[in-house]
């Protein structure tokens, strides 16, 4: 009972969330927030230079970021201090991905051609960092990283040799070995992923992972239901065509539902039909018969519902209330990434430092 009447006042706040003004406009009276339905509350994580396309929530309290110039912080007391506990020696590293276990224990991507993509590991909260994996082929760009479980994990690069390459991990990170692509199907002229939010490859229940592709003629979302070793290739409505377009980030409530978001990362681009929904564990996709009116690189569900999922990017945050068939913008704020956890802490994430958490 207290979920389900947690899940139906979420619906009801968000629902009644107007967009909110230009970031030119007053800041909120201690009034105005009173009385504010739901909104995201900016904190101050002490940099403005940093872009954080990799999130890490872990309850309403604790939460990882991960960005530019090696960077990445955590906090421990809902957002209002940030500690910054970036792996030494990693300060011209692109950090695009991390997924956290729990305050303690984390796993950070780097990405880049060759050598730049790495992964580092952490056990007691990133006061020590210990590098697990360095790509040695000049060939390929890792993107994302996905966790099943504290051990069990994988990552993506793009296309080698024709082919999406997989990495593997049976002991939380601590090392890596690249599977067989004999299951994965061959790439598409241009196809490639987006390391825009950690969320190009995702993973629901021990088993089911998804990657997201664009720049190729068309979008696809690949699909593994055995932790990665056979894929099939769906094509989605999201467009593509250019190394700017495609499927950007995608978000599965359950091993069957699921949402993907995308469109056209450069400014100013018009972007139809930027959101899709699947019912069926991503065998086919159906266009948001309402999608965002602009691009869009993360998305989430929201914890205990099955019709609730917010949708971030650089021009705001849209809201669906129907599982993602319709979607209507409640804020302006630039994020780039977001996650919920069972708990109701939501977060997001983006550039000039901004972290902000969700409250209602």
């Amino acid at each position: 009972m207290a979920v389900g009447l947690s899940a139906a006042a979420v619906a009801a706040a968000l629902g009644s969330v107007p967009a909110q003004a230009a970031p030119s406009a007053p800041a909120p009276t201690p009034a105005d927030r009173a009385h504010a339905p739901a909104g995201w509350r900016l904190g101050n994580t002490g940099v403005t230079d940093v872009r954080f396309r990799g999130l890490a929530a872990v309850d309403r309290h604790t939460a990882w970021v991960a960005g530019s110039k090696g960077t990445v912080l955590r906090t421990a007391d809902g957002g209002r201090t940030w500690r910054n506990v970036s792996p030494p020696g990693a300060g011209e590293l692109e950090l695009r991905d991390v997924e956290a276990f729990d305050g303690r224990r984390a796993v950070v991507l780097a990405i880049g051609e060759g050598e730049a993509s790495r992964t580092y590991r952490t056990e007691d909260g990133g006061r020590t960092w210990t590098e697990t994996f360095r790509n040695p082929d000049p060939k390929a760009f890792y993107d994302c990283l996905t966790f099943f479980d504290s051990r069990n994990g994988l990552a993506m690069s793009d296309p080698v040799d024709g082919k999406f390459r997989i990495l593997s991990t049976s002991n939380g990170g601590k090392s890596w070995k690249v599977l067989p692509n004999k299951g994965m199907p061959e790439a598409l002229p241009g196809e490639a992923g987006f390391a825009a939010s950690g969320q190009c490859l995702v993973s629901n229940g021990s088993r089911d992972v998804w990657l997201t592709t664009g720049g190729a003629s068309r979008g696809r979302i690949l699909h593994s239901a055995d932790r990665g070793l056979t894929w099939k290739a769906t094509d989605v409505s999201i467009p593509a065509g250019d190394p700017a377009r495609g499927v950007f980030g995608v978000a599965f409530r359950d091993r069957s539902h699921g949402i993907a978001v995308g469109g056209d990362y450069r400014a100013g681009q018009a972007s139809p039909q930027a959101a899709a929904l699947t019912g069926d564990g991503g065998r086919t996709w159906k266009a948001s018969a309402v999608p965002p009116a602009e691009y869009r690189s993360g998305v989430t569900w929201l914890p205990h519902s099955r019709s609730i999922a917010l949708a971030v990017g650089p021009t705001g945050t849209d809201v669906t209330l129907n599982a993602g068939r319709s979607w209507r913008k409640i804020d302006t704020g630039s994020y780039d990434t977001v996650s919920c956890t069972a708990d109701f802490g939501c977060w997001a994430s983006g550039e000039k430092g901004r972290v902000a958490r969700l409250e209602f």
